[in-house]
């Protein structure tokens, strides 16, 4: 097995964050352990289902059509690179606040075939921000 596949096995074993690969159609084709600490399904629930399973409901539209036109483009107006916070859906329910970036994946010719996301549930963090927030607003006024 060569290195560089050692090293991306190693990883996506391995990594607190979850690391998402779906294809052209939004269909999840890698899941990673840390996706499933992050969402709970694990992989054998996760794999071959729509990003529908992560995604609020009430979010859905809005990300298929940025997902499609990313498709389509091959541009994403989040721009390679960029750390997005978006809240998302644990498989219990309970919603989450997620800071991550994608990376595009083309074929040969440079057309995109599908997206990898690497996710952070900050949750935790973001009720604390909040939580500071209110504190100093409720000092100003």
């Amino acid at each position: 097995m060569p290195f560089a596949r050692i090293v991306a096995d190693a990883i996506l074993a391995a990594s607190a964050d979850a690391v998402i690969a779906s294809d052209s159609d939004g269909i999840i084709r890698i899941w990673n352990p840390g996706a499933t600490r992050i969402f709970g399904f694990t992989e054998e629930e996760a794999l071959g289902q729509s990003l529908d399973i992560i995604t609020p409901e009430r979010l859905r539209a809005r990300h298929w059509d940025g997902y499609r036109k990313t498709m389509a483009t091959g541009q994403s107006r989040y721009g390679e690179g960029a750390l997005l916070s978006v809240p998302g859906i644990r498989k219990d329910g309970q919603s989450i606040s997620l800071e991550f970036t994608i990376v595009p994946l083309r074929d040969e010719e440079g057309s995109m075939t599908g997206i990898v996301a690497v996710m952070r549930d900050v949750t935790a963090r973001f009720a604390e921000v909040k939580a500071l927030r209110a504190q100093l607003a409720a000092r100003a006024a």
